[in-house]
């Protein structure tokens, strides 16, 4: 099935054979639009019929706030160059106009699809038993209770606001929304009326603690929940809001500011205090630009056009929707009761080698290497990980990046009880973490109360890697334990984004991170490393010299393979190593779950190149990479790497990140035949990239599901002596390539 949206401006036909001087738009897709067409795939979820339908509202609520993100930065940054007069064309051989004018093509066509999309998973809700009701097909009962609930418990949290020469055009923030208003009293009078974020957007009628419905054993629903939308209960009680005057014209409309903070360092200008400028430009955020202005069927012409004078928003950001305004809030409805609408429960695992050792976590990485797969197996894992350090008298430094972490996080309060127990605590946090710069810094502070040593990195890079050094005294000195990770230090976010955490006492390992926290908090560019890489400083020549080395087996007739995992595959100089790989013949197998800007399966250029991305149940956020090494994969011969970085520009240029080999047997079995090779099994989450830019479902072989096959198999390298005994680890074979 051919679902999601084209991620070019001139597509490849699939039997076109091009000649040897490919077209930039030949070689590339353009980065905005294949992220375009990643949320797509979001909102195809949301379609899914396999899935349950309060994870289908969930996907869609997903769709609407990743668009509204990538509209507020990505938009209004290539807008900002745009009005800046820089004129640069695109790998793929696009203006920054060019690229604006199609970014606006396809954001209308998403938004008709989200509708599309809302309505019917709207019928369907409401056969399940969860309906959304209109104040006109209300009872007697039900209006009663709704005029009671308006009054006492809306009301006076609204605030109309007039708009006239006394009363100026009031501050929306940005996504905002807010209602605009047409009074009569003798003369006509705008007004506004924000709608505040603390106000429910869907009032759930009657008493709130009823009965939840459930199905019976015939498939009827025994009860209803009843749902109203805020801004159509509203009009109940304009009489109280505007008792002088008779409401001519209502509708409802949202916004989106410029939301970009990044720091620019182009024209050599550094804040003397990064805590500083990002909490100045957290608060420039609220006031940026308005980049997108959405509005409803009851927004008339000559309300628009006031609305877009007083915010100053040109015709071309505003975009009329035929439904409900700011989709992401039916994420609340998701939230109802009904496991009977949702994913079915699975055991989350905890590490069956640390069980053995009676939950001591040294001495099960002492033991040997090991790699938890999250959400599968508990970030439980890493947290007491931390706590145990944090508790026991022989550990002495704990050292520890944090770029995402929660509010509340239990990571930050194991931080805090190390450092209150008198151990030498350095965390280097990011505050160039989007929309978690204020959170960080408010951390930031908490732990530096505690007695923790705080950096921030550096000003024109973002610390990007995950990375956890704990230095414990021991009978036969000083120990070193890593965490090396590919996610965020995230308790939530642990729970749904694919993940892997590795733990070693490998000292050349230890030795490296060692060096890695010296470049962090002193500059200090290490001399050499002995396993690891980082970027900025030879992540990616490292990563091209491998393909370079499998191009080297391929022309010497050895079998050659490059199979990599990654979010997003942007850097034109990876993209060109591995057309040369595909034209020498290695076979190149990725998983690239969101952008994607090479062209697979030209004929002459990638027919050895095959992408899928990966769309489900859970997020996919690991970073892998293997290669043959001489002997194709997989085999027990590849050389497998976990990395923290994707491979685009900025994380090869302005993050600092890692790589890591992996040796030991189990970890290396466990990345390469089993999570890769259930990665390109995947059939039933998967859409494979053609050569015209378009991503088809794949239904090739059995079905299988690698997000099915992971809840239910353990991992090899965090097995348990019994299991071990048994042979219980399930392998895997892949299907012949087509």
């Amino acid at each position: 099935m051919d679902t999601a949206l084209p991620a070019t401006a001139a597509p490849v036909s699939e039997e076109l054979v091009v000649s040897e001087e490919f077209l930039p738009a030949q070689r590339f897709l353009n980065r905005e639009l294949s992220w375009l067409s990643f949320n797509g795939r979001v909102l195809e979820c949301a379609r899914h019929e396999e899935y349950p339908l309060l994870e289908r509202v969930r996907f869609l609520a997903i769709s609407d706030r990743n668009l509204d993100e990538f509209t507020a930065v990505r938009v209004a940054n290539l807008k900002g160059k745009v009005e800046d007069g820089v004129e640069t064309l695109t790998p793929d051989g696009l203006s920054l106009s060019q690229q604006l004018d199609l970014i606006y093509e396809h954001t209308e066509d998403l938004f008709l699809e989200q509708q599309q999309t809302w309505n019917q998973l709207r019928h369907e809700l409401s056969d399940a038993g969860i309906q959304l009701t209109q104040v006109a097909e209300l009872r007697d009962g039900d209006l009663e209770w709704l005029q009671s609930y308006l009054v006492s418990e809306i009301l006076p949290l609204l605030t109309p606001l007039a708009c006239d020469p006394a009363h100026p055009f009031p501050f929306i923030p940005n996504d905002g929304l807010c209602m605009a208003l047409k009074l009569k009293d003798g003369k006509a009078l705008w007004s506004l009326l924000p709608l505040p974020p603390s106000l429910p957007r869907f009032i759930r009628l009657g008493n709130p603690t009823r009965r939840t419905p459930q199905r019976t054993a015939s498939g009827e629903i025994n009860a209803v929940t009843k749902f109203l939308l805020l801004e159509d209960a509203l009009p109940m009680i304009f009489d109280r809001l505007f008792p002088n005057f008779k409401v001519k014209q209502h509708g409802v409309f949202h916004l989106l500011r410029d939301s970009d903070t990044a720091l620019s360092v182009e024209s050599g200008h550094h804040p003397l205090n990064l805590a500083e400028h990002y909490l100045r430009a957290i608060k420039g955020r609220k006031w940026g630009r308005v980049v997108r202005l959405t509005f409803g069927p009851g927004v008339t012409e000559d309300m628009l056009e006031f609305l877009c004078t007083q915010l100053k928003v040109s015709p071309q950001d505003t975009f009329q929707v035929d439904g409900l305004l700011n989709l992401s809030d039916v994420s609340r409805l998701a939230q109802e009761d009904r496991p009977d609408l949702k994913f079915p429960h699975y055991e989350v695992r905890f590490p069956e080698r640390v069980s053995d050792a009676r939950g001591d976590f040294f001495a099960a990485i002492t033991l040997k290497d090991f790699v938890v797969h999250h959400p599968y197996e508990s970030f439980d894992s890493v947290v007491e990980f931390l706590r145990q350090a944090a508790r026991d008298p022989d550990v002495v430094v704990i050292k520890q990046t944090l770029y995402r972490t929660g509010q509340t996080s239990s990571i930050i309060r194991a931080l805090v009880e190390a450092a209150e127990a008198g151990k030498s605590v350095t965390v280097v946090v990011e505050l160039k973490a989007r929309f978690d710069e204020e959170a960080n810094i408010r951390l930031a502070h908490d732990l530096e109360r505690a007695g923790a040593h705080i950096v921030y990195g550096f000003v024109d890079k973002k610390t990007h890697a995950k990375m956890t050094l704990v230095l414990r005294r021991e009978l036969r000195g000083l120990r070193g334990y890593v965490h090396l990770g590919t996610g965020n230090y995230h308790p939530v976010t642990a729970r749904t984004y694919t993940d892997l955490s590795y733990f070693t006492s490998d000292e050349a390992t230890v030795r490296d991170v060692g060096k890695v926290f010296n470049y962090l908090t002193g500059y200090a560019i290490p001399d050499r490393l002995e396993k690891l890489t980082i970027a900025p400083l030879q992540l990616k020549n490292t990563i091209l010299s491998l393909i370079e080395e499998e191009i080297v087996h391929a022309r010497a007739g050895r079998p050659a393979a490059v199979w990599a995992k990654m979010n997003a595959l942007v850097d034109t100089d990876a993209i060109e190593a591995l057309y040369r790989a595909s034209q020498a013949g290695v076979q190149v197998e990725l998983v690239v779950r969101g952008i994607c800007c090479l062209r697979p399966g030209v004929p002459g250029l990638s027919e050895n190149i095959r992408v899928r991305s990966i769309v489900g149940r859970f997020l996919e956020h690991a970073r892998i990479l293997c290669v043959g090494n001489g002997h194709g994969l997989p085999s027990k011969k590849a050389r497998v790497f976990l990395l923290s970085a994707d491979w685009m520009p900025r994380n090869f240029e302005t993050r600092v990140e890692t790589m890591v080999p992996l040796h030991t047997d189990s970890v290396h079995a466990q990345l390469l035949e089993q999570i890769m090779m259930a990665n390109l099994k995947d059939n039933k989450s998967s859409w494979l990239l053609g050569a015209d830019g378009r991503y088809r479902r794949t239904t090739e072989g059995e079905p299988f599901s690698a997000h099915e096959y992971f809840m239910n198999n353990p991992s090899l390298s965090g097995q348990g002596k019994a299991r071990r005994r048994s042979g219980d680890a399930s392998r895997l074979s892949l299907p012949e390539r087509s």
